[in-house]
């Protein structure tokens, strides 16, 4: 049995302080939420717990006994009513949405799907199997990394070259990177690719995207990948298929190494979809969460909208889901030492009503943020559907 504190609502996720560890799980429309404990391999369930306070609909705990390394997830409970929009299955075990480190596969199957996968087109039926055995779980961390005197370079935008890259795909074709490292974060950091990066006047590389992200189920079956990651599912975890080593510590070692070389670092950022898809699609995590808070929904509260293409779109009309954005923004910038960010069809993030509305909340929140207003910021500027920009 695990001591449990009543702890607080502030901040969102799993905040190690030295003596135990913070939960807090932001969702409007639940009626309980337990937080699952795993074992370090991460099949086994150890302890379930629930949130024993709910703050302004954010259910939170603290327990004085769990360390960093800790495994976990959330199964939410409330009503699976998909026609009023609500799609709560307690059988999904789910992934924290401020989680800073997701480990392990996404091992596919009929489970991770909160309705009853038979008839198609037919999520009226909640599923009763259990889905936590190919989950990924999530991970306490401890942040502490020694930045010394690591300082952004601020190159001046007229003076900036940028290198866009995948990751893996730069690193793992380039002849001089040692074998063991290509596909890394480390690889991207050693003194092969930053004199490839000097020789040819590059001042920013730009990685697509590296938020944990999801190998799509139909490619799966398929046999295939989805190789360029614009399919995420944690905006605060780096992708760990990318790490040589420690994932965390050694994508701060990048950004330190290549920062003292005078380059920054700009990620390539997916925050208009989720990997979730549309009503057919996985119960991974918002959507068990609680879906008509993270999404838009369409008129009929059953189907959403799809101004992505991917299946459904972030809800920029929900304060908490600005705040997870904005949150997750600023966590990468003063966490991890980022420089800029590339919004992947950001013109979804300024739909509200419905079209494409420049003096959006999101921008403004954008613009007037004291450390997201100082870095470096592009727009990819189209969506799909009409109202758009």
């Amino acid at each position: 049995m695990h001591t449990v504190w009543l702890g607080q609502p502030y901040p969102l996720g799993a905040t190690w302080d030295g003596g135990g560890v913070n939960f807090a799980l932001f969702s409007e429309h639940a009626e309980k939420v337990e937080l699952c404990l795993f074992d370090p391999t991460g099949r086994h369930e150890t302890g379930r717990i629930v949130l024993p306070e709910q703050t302004d609909r954010v259910w939170h705990g603290y327990l004085p006994d769990i360390r960093p390394g800790q495994l976990y997830g959330y199964r939410v409970h409330g009503p699976y009513r998909p026609p009023d929009g609500h799609r709560f299955n307690p059988r999904n075990l789910l992934l924290d949405p401020y989680a800073k480190a997701i480990v392990g596969p996404l091992e596919w199957s009929d489970a991770h799907y909160g309705h009853r996968p038979g008839a198609l087109h037919d999520d009226s039926a909640m599923d009763t199997r259990d889905s936590a055995s190919g989950m990924p779980k999530c991970q306490v961390i401890d942040p502490a990394f020694a930045w010394g005197d690591d300082r952004p370079p601020k190159t001046p935008w007229h003076e900036t070259v940028i290198y866009e890259l995948h990751v893996k795909g730069f690193t793992q074709r380039h002849p001089d990177i040692p074998g063991p490292l290509r596909g890394s974060y480390a690889a991207l950091a050693s003194a092969p690719a930053i004199e490839h990066f000097k020789r040819l006047g590059v001042t920013a590389v730009e990685l697509m995207p590296v938020h944990a992200f999801v190998d799509d189920h139909f490619l799966v079956e398929k046999g295939l990948r989805n190789y360029w990651g614009y399919n995420s599912i944690g905006y605060f975890a780096p992708d760990l298929r990318y790490a040589a080593h420690d994932g965390i510590a050694e994508f701060k070692e990048m950004v330190k190494t290549l920062h003292g070389h005078g380059i920054e670092v700009i990620l390539d950022v997916v925050y208009n979809h989720t990997a979730e898809g549309n009503e057919q699609g996985p119960t991974l995590c918002f959507r068990g969460i609680d879906n008509a808070a993270y999404y838009r929904l369409a008129d009929d509260r059953h189907h959403y909208k799809d101004y992505t293409g991917c299946g459904n779109t972030l809800n920029m009309m929900h304060p908490r889901v600005l705040q997870l954005i904005m949150d997750s923004l600023r966590y990468w910038v003063q966490e991890m030492h980022v420089d800029g960010f590339r919004f992947d069809l950001a013109s979804a993030l300024a739909r509200e009503l419905h079209e494409v509305d420049k003096l959006g909340a999101f921008f403004d929140i954008l613009h007037q943020d004291p450390v997201l207003s100082q870095v470096k910021l592009i727009a990819e500027p189209w969506d799909l559907g009409e109202g758009g920009y």
